[in-house]
């Protein structure tokens, strides 16, 4: 379909994965006019509109053909996640020999319907966070990879949950700031979503905390009980429960959805290139980079006051972004943000605040 005649001026850039075209529509078309509105149920890409100091523009979308998808690798490695969360899940409840790392195959089903109670919702609340990443991208017609899961073989070493998460590939340059914020705070969203009911089923199947431990949430490990930080969300809907419970032994189920809390959290970190920086830039790219490193070393000083993770997540944070805490830029980095995506910002800072635990581990 060509839509030259209702434009007063374009530009098309070809990427690697698409065409992008940044039109100036005539101001008799900008309502847009039915025949533009025909025309535009034609293209055979996707659109959106921008309003722009000069005019009303559109922003088109064409694809262009991509190389197939391995999706037995991504299969494989979900399949294999969902084996080393059970054993996890199993773990948690205590009816593994944790010493014997081929236990969880010896021992029956019980450990399986047990641990699943714990890795179904977990695998649930990872795969709806990429998911939801995954599939604006798609709908932007953008080259982004399917979820890859990352399986953690039981160590005693390490705080055992079975996953180190899971994360998607960009493999092209976003359009515009737009773009870059919607594909960014879907994945902290959906997540949210799914980890919200998980959390509160799981606290309702949990038992109160013993006395001698306090108020507070529990997880039994080895024979002692871990502490583990509220976050708002957590402490509230402990309290909306029926006994008011000050102190919870934590279900399988309810650890789950602690995670996906702490996930949640931990994206939208307004740092690097996390879902929090992605916003970050979206919003104030002028002001990202003096405000990501302010962030980072404020996570130095709670590494030193509060939790010693915080030092290591900067770190490891720092070393992901190979030294760098700025962002990448975007195709067309002056075009505004609508008012729309600014409220979409303000959403996402709300959620962090609500799901930040200052001290999520205490032994």
């Amino acid at each position: 379909m060509d839509l030259t005649p209702f434009l007063l001026a374009w530009r098309t850039v070809a990427l690697r994965d698409r065409q992008v075209v940044d039109a100036l529509v005539h101001p008799s078309h900008a309502g847009p006019s039915p025949a533009l509105t025909e025309g535009l149920a034609q293209w055979s890409g996707t659109y959106y509109w921008s309003d722009e100091p000069d005019g009303r523009h559109l922003i088109l979308t064409r694809p262009l053909p991509l190389p197939r998808e391995r999706w037995w690798i991504n299969g494989a490695l979900f399949l294999a996640t969902l084996v080393t969360t059970t054993w996890a899940g199993a773990a948690l409840r205590g009816v593994l020999d944790t010493d014997h790392t081929l236990a969880f195959f010896t021992a029956g089903w019980r450990a399986w319907a047990v641990g699943l109670a714990f890795s179904l919702p977990l695998l649930a609340i990872l795969l709806s966070h990429e998911l939801g990443h995954y599939l604006t991208g798609r709908r932007y017609q953008l080259d982004v990879s399917p979820p890859f899961f990352i399986p953690v073989p039981p160590a005693p070493y390490l705080p055992f949950i079975g996953t180190m998460g899971a994360f998607i590939r960009l493999r092209t340059v976003l359009s515009d700031r737009r773009q870059l914020l919607d594909v960014g705070i879907a994945g902290p969203i959906a997540g949210f979503a799914v980890a919200l009911p998980v959390l509160w089923v799981g606290l309702r199947l949990s038992h109160p905390l013993p006395s001698q431990y306090g108020q507070g949430l529990g997880l039994w490990v080895d024979g002692s009980v871990i502490r583990l930080g509220d976050c708002a969300v957590t402490w509230l809907l402990r309290r909306a429960g029926p006994s008011d419970a000050g102190g919870l032994l934590l279900h399988p189920t309810a650890v789950a959805g602690w995670v996906g809390m702490f996930v949640t959290m931990l994206n939208l970190l307004p740092i690097s290139q996390l879902d929090g920086g992605h916003i970050l830039y979206a919003a104030l790219p002028r002001l990202h980079r003096r405000l990501a490193l302010g962030i980072w070393f404020a996570l130095l000083a709670l590494g030193r006051w509060t939790w010693v993770g915080w030092s290591v997540w900067a770190v490891v944070v720092l070393a992901l972004s190979r030294g760098r805490l700025g962002h990448p830029p975007v195709l067309d980095n002056q075009r505004p943000l609508p008012a729309s995506r600014r409220r979409l910002a303000w959403a996402a800072l709300a959620l962090f605040l609500l799901t930040f635990i200052p001290v999520p581990f205490k032994i």
